[in-house]
């Protein structure tokens, strides 16, 4: 018999669900909905277990995952419930149960505490770049060693192991038969919604979203193979040197649509942005910039004089590093192109 919690809904208000209790089940959204189906009937089932309070049930689902928020289920929704936004909600709570250190929980609910972590870590590169002196050439060293532990780190401390949490709440746990082999042939919806989350395709209106999404990750992407592998601050190669201030480049102009479109709030996805939404494309935004910048005045041999910039370069990078990527609205890449992979696992 499914577990009714009766405090669930204040508890998703503290996520950013808007008056979804005013639903009256009509359907709207549903209808609406271009990735809907008739059997895979959303965004209303889960406004509905969201409202009865089955907690269980909402932590079994995939479903928020396959949600791309365009908008339009808030925008014919007759009771102003806000199922886009729920479902927004949703993926934050569910980022909240699947990290096993609780911190994403807290930093979604809390802007002091988030505050708090950002300030900490800045507290911490400053107390380092003072440890050595303010010379270039070790907080340089250290940008990059830090690079490397960071994604080692993060991925096998945090991450794997949210990960396999999401496994069990969403495969082990309901008792869904997968074998082996399957496992193993569904491989590929893993990565193919990873880089190009094609399901977002089917969304109305959304192909140039789309279309800025698939950039992003791909200029990301490929920044973090070059700033980690090829060492692009540090590399004489031009072939490395160009790359890099092209997906750099790729990563500041196409996030400053994203930063647009939160501040101007107009459309329905950026009006009730969190703080978690604007930290993500603000600290996306500014790891492009200052890496570009960086470069640049390494090529110009300006960096030495105005070390600030790396400083901040190192700020940035290390609040993104270990808050934004483990704990933030970074992980929603992470766990949606699971989720995809999931799904089809559960398929018959």
């Amino acid at each position: 018999m499914a577990k009714i919690n009766p405090a669930f809904g204040k508890e998703l208000n503290k996520y950013g669900a808007v008056n979804f209790n005013a639903c009256y089940n009509c359907g709207n959204c549903t209808a609406v909905c271009s990735l809907s189906t008739e059997d895979d009937s959303f965004p209303r089932e889960m406004v509905r277990l969201s409202a009865l309070g089955l907690e269980e049930d909402i932590k079994a689902s995939l479903k928020p995952w396959e949600c791309y928020y365009c908008g339009e289920c808030s925008t014919h929704c007759p009771q102003e419930a806000n199922p886009g936004e729920l479902m927004m909600s949703l993926r934050r709570y569910l980022t909240g149960q699947y990290d096993w250190t609780g911190l994403s929980g807290l930093l979604y609910k809390s802007l002091p505490i988030s505050l708090a972590a950002f300030i900490l870590t800045f507290v911490g590169v400053i107390a380092f770049v003072v440890s050595v002196g303010f010379e270039l050439e070790k907080m340089v060293h250290f940008g990059h060693l830090f690079e490397m532990i960071a994604i080692g780190t993060v991925g096998l401390v945090i991450l794997l192991p949210n990960v396999a949490r999401m496994w069990y709440f969403t495969i082990l746990k309901p008792k869904v038969k997968v074998s082996l082999g399957k496992y193993v042939k569904s491989m590929g919806e893993l990565f193919i919604h990873m880089f190009t989350q094609k399901r977002a395709l089917g969304c109305d209106d959304n192909q140039f979203r789309w279309f800025e999404h698939f950039i992003l990750v791909i200029g990301y992407l490929s920044l973090l193979f070059t700033t980690v592998v090829l060492d692009w601050f540090a590399s004489p190669h031009l072939f490395v040197i160009i790359l890099g201030y092209v997906m750099s480049a790729i990563v500041f102009v196409v996030t400053v649509d994203f930063v647009r479109g939160r501040i101007q709030a107009k459309k329905e996805v950026s009006k009730h942005s969190q703080p978690s939404d604007i930290f993500f494309v603000v600290w996306l935004f500014l790891m492009g910039l200052t890496a570009f910048l960086v470069r640049l005045f390494i090529d110009l041999d300006l960096l030495e004089a105005n070390k600030w910039l790396y400083i901040f370069h190192l700020t940035v990078l290390v609040q993104w590093a270990l808050i934004i990527v483990p704990f933030g609205k970074w992980t929603h890449f992470l766990y949606r192109s699971f989720a995809m992979y999931f799904a089809k696992l559960k398929e018959e």
